[in-house]
């Protein structure tokens, strides 16, 4: 068992960036995969960012490509998502997310509480 929780959002300027961040509690750190979902609103949940279970590798969605980085710092059980070039298009509730397996599988087994990002014109 694992928690989860993320911190760092806010409301930014298109053009502007964030920094968000995920801590983690309970079990080892680096015994799951991480990573980042989001959700706009009036739509499903979507994978955001996330590391493979070995963290070797880092994934990114079509939207998020080029933008967005993810990265864990391990002595301090945190994974951040740093986000650039921020557009309304990005706003919504992020979501920190663990699985022990993979965590672009859209349903991760645990879930933060989420933060709040909202993006103006």
């Amino acid at each position: 068992q694992i928690q989860l929780v993320e911190s760092g959002g806010g409301l930014v300027q298109a053009g502007g960036s964030l920094r968000l961040s995920c801590a983690v509690s309970g079990r080892t750190f680096s015994s799951y995969a991480m990573g980042w979902y989001r959700q706009a609103p009036g739509k499903e949940r979507e994978f955001a960012s996330g590391f493979s279970w070995s963290g070797s590798s880092t994934f990114y969605a079509d939207s998020v490509k080029g933008r967005f980085t993810i990265s864990r710092g391990n002595a301090k059980n945190t994974v951040y998502l740093q986000m650039n070039s921020l557009t309304p298009e990005d706003t919504g509730v992020y979501y920190c997310a663990a699985d022990a397996r993979t965590v672009r599988s859209g349903s991760p087994q645990y879930w933060g509480q989420g933060t709040q990002v909202t993006v103006s014109s």
